[in-house]
């Protein structure tokens, strides 16, 4: 199970990298590095659970299909990350404005994990080890990405999305697999 979510983690977690690199190709001071790390931290913990939620209702009213749908899911969310237009570089100057934009700016890099909640709702799958782990996996995928920006480049940072969205396809696909084996 352990490697099943980290599998399912670390896709958003290089997602989360991405987006990070773009803001900090902006050369961000440290306490606006730390404010957009805690940021992401917050949004991408707490968007799960509403998803977990919905799913876990979805689920229990669907049955046995629940896995299946969780599956589609998980391929629309690799579909849309593989097409997603470079959105990155315009979340940049939300960074440090109002709060008003600061919130769009959490809920602008958190959509996927709401996507990623709803799925392990209909995969059944526990809740503090998910949440913890996507938790700490932003945290330091942001840190990363946010240091790491200026000196890498825009193209990188794409290709982490890239990467990002082949992962979560490969795990459909695996996850397609199982249940149609089992």
């Amino acid at each position: 199970m352990l490697v099943k979510l980290i599998a399912l983690v670390l896709p958003l977690s290089l997602d989360t990298f991405a987006a990070s690199a773009a803001l900090g190709l902006g050369g961000l001071r440290r306490k606006q590095r730390m404010r957009a790390s805690l940021l992401f931290t917050a949004f991408e913990a707490g968007m799960p659970l509403i998803g977990l939620a919905i799913g876990r209702a979805v689920g229990n009213a669907i049955g046995s299909a629940a896995d299946y749908v969780g599956i589609a899911v998980l391929f629309g969310l690799a579909v849309h990350m593989l097409v997603e237009r470079d959105e990155e570089a315009e979340k940049r100057p939300l960074l440090g404005r109002s709060l008003v934009a600061t919130i769009a700016l959490g809920l602008s890099v958190s959509l996927d994990e709401l996507a990623i909640g709803f799925t392990l709702g209909l995969l059944r799958v526990p809740l503090i080890p998910v949440i913890v782990l996507i938790a700490a996996m932003a945290f330091l995928a942001s840190q990363a990405g946010l240091r790491l920006g200026a000196r890498i480049g825009k193209e990188i940072a794409e290709r982490a999305e890239t990467v990002a969205g082949v992962g979560l396809a490969l795990i459909a696909t695996g996850l397609l697999a199982a249940a149609l084996v089992g």
